[in-house]
């Protein structure tokens, strides 16, 4: 009986990984993809924080007027207290990446459920902010994440759609047109504040991105804001 449990939660621990299909996620489990009022649109980043593009981009989003929510990595929330805490105190929303970057899939069930706790304990006790979502790295979980992430209170949610600003080629005109060629109202955007698992300076091409994509959702009367606003489906 054992040797039987055991071998279903082999079989089972990779099955959530599915949901990474973009669009099968977002026909069936909209929640998790990000869908919610159709008149606002969520703004969320990932990899964070960065010495250098999370507190340019703290700058832009306070002169536009726009809150955001960022999933942070434990273990640079530990290495940048202060530019995490800047993060919250302006007003932002923090959510769990996971405390390093790495593919769940590849993870232990234990290891998986030690990342996710330490990730959540470090960023709560750097930020003061008990985190409320919850996004695997590349957008991958499995089964053992899912059941931690619910122990720990933590809301998963992925994106409707990205800037693909991680690639050595991409230009704020590519990641301008990436996101717009799939948001619509009601979306999740999934873009990055910093190159940790990217090309270098990558998060240079979103910060040049950004205002076009706020301008042209404002065109388009959507609001902008945190998933917090976003009314999830």
């Amino acid at each position: 009986m054992t040797l039987a449990r055991t071998a279903l939660a082999s079989l089972a621990h990779p099955l959530p990984a599915v949901a990474a299909i973009g669009p099968l996620r977002r026909r069936l489990l909209p929640g998790l993809a990000g869908v919610g009022n159709p008149k606002h649109v969520a703004l969320t980043f990932d990899d964070g924080p960065h010495p250098d593009a999370t507190p340019e981009l703290l700058k832009l989003l306070d002169g536009s007027g726009v809150r955001a929510t960022f999933f942070l990595l434990g273990r640079m929330t530990e290495e940048l207290p202060d530019v995490a805490r800047a993060i919250a105190d302006a007003g932002h929303e923090i959510g769990v990446h996971g405390y390093e970057h790495r593919l769940l899939l590849k993870q232990t069930p234990a290891a998986t459920r030690e990342d996710l706790s330490r990730a959540t304990a470090a960023i709560t006790a750097v930020t003061g902010v008990r985190p409320r979502w919850w996004r695997p790295p590349y957008g991958v979980a499995n089964a053992a994440a899912l059941i931690e992430a619910r122990r720990l209170d933590l809301r998963p949610v992925l994106w409707t759609c990205w800037g693909r600003d991680w690639t050595a080629t991409c230009t704020p005109d590519s990641v301008y047109r990436a996101i717009m060629r799939k948001l619509d109202g009601g979306g999740t955007i999934l873009l990055h504040d910093s190159d940790h698992a990217a090309a270098p300076k990558c998060w240079l091409s979103m910060l040049g991105a950004l205002p076009a994509i706020l301008t042209t959702c404002r065109a388009r009367g959507l609001a902008v804001g945190p998933l917090a606003e976003h009314q999830l489906a």
